[in-house]
């Protein structure tokens, strides 16, 4: 058996398919783990989600920030041009149940290699342990799974921009939302700052990765997508990104954990 962890696909479903091939994907003994952003601005998102719930016994993953917008579409009834064949499909429901239970982080830990993998969409921040981050991810399910209209409908907003353990309410999950699902850069005292997502140094903007490094141990990883621009480029061994581009016509990248061998496909 492998696990192997996908980034963003974003809709790219065909990428999707030549990636499961060109890995020898078997659904009866392999292990897929999307790293969030399964749908939204490719053109087949209904056919990427309808594939994870054909093989949902083998495929899990964490939500992004695409899949938070389009669980609010589901939600509040809302329409949108890239996702309208989802929000219009018989399976609505189905889709909408399977996102809903994907938490923000996943721990994956490799028997033969004795290591252990954090799976965020967006990343960990240091200012979290991980097993702060792994508390946050199930408590953050746990009210979800109970309050999501609620928790949807306020999770909008870049404040505030500091996490403090004494956070309450929809401010709460707002902040854990945006560590998980939208983090890029944080200041020195771990901030948010959400403004900026190029790569141009920019004063008291520091990439989370950079910081969050000192907090591994030597057979510990973090696997993140989001971040386009890096091309999964962080020159750190321990901390990888996967979202190298597929949507916006460059490549689609999937990692086997047992080797950490790298898989891409062009966007065609």
């Amino acid at each position: 058996m492998s696990h192997y962890v996908i980034g963003d696909v974003q809709g790219c479903f065909d990428e999707l398919q030549l990636l499961c091939k060109k890995i020898k994907f078997n659904p009866k003994k392999d292990k897929l783990i999307f790293a969030g952003d399964y749908v939204n601005r490719g053109p087949k998102s209904l056919e990427v989600l309808n594939f994870c719930l054909k093989n949902k016994k083998s495929i899990k993953g964490v939500l992004g920030n695409h899949d938070f917008y389009l669980l609010y579409l589901i939600e509040y009834k809302k329409r949108n041009k890239s996702l309208n064949a989802i929000l219009d499909s018989k399976n609505v429901n189905a889709i909408y149940k399977w996102l809903k239970k994907q938490p923000l982080v996943q721990k994956v830990k490799i028997k033969e290699t004795k290591e252990t993998f954090w799976i965020s969409h967006a990343g960990i921040p240091y200012i979290w342990s991980f097993k702060t981050a792994k508390q946050l991810s199930d408590e953050f399910k746990k009210v979800f799974k109970k309050d999501s209209y609620k928790i949807l409908g306020n999770m909008w907003g870049d404040r505030p921009s500091k996490w403090k353990a004494d956070l309450n309410g929809y401010k709460r999950y707002r902040t854990i939302i945006n560590y998980f699902t939208r983090m890029r850069y944080l200041d020195q005292k771990g901030s948010l700052l959400l403004k900026k997502k190029d790569l141009k140094p920019q004063k008291n903007h520091i990439p989370w990765f950079k910081q969050t490094i000192s907090n591994l141990k030597p057979n510990e990883y973090i696997i993140f997508g989001h971040w386009a621009a890096l091309d999964g480029k962080t020159k750190l061994d321990n901390i990888i990104g996967l979202d190298t581009g597929c949507v916006w016509g460059n490549k689609l990248t999937a990692m086997r954990l047992e080797d950490k061998k790298l898989f891409q496909v062009k966007k065609k």
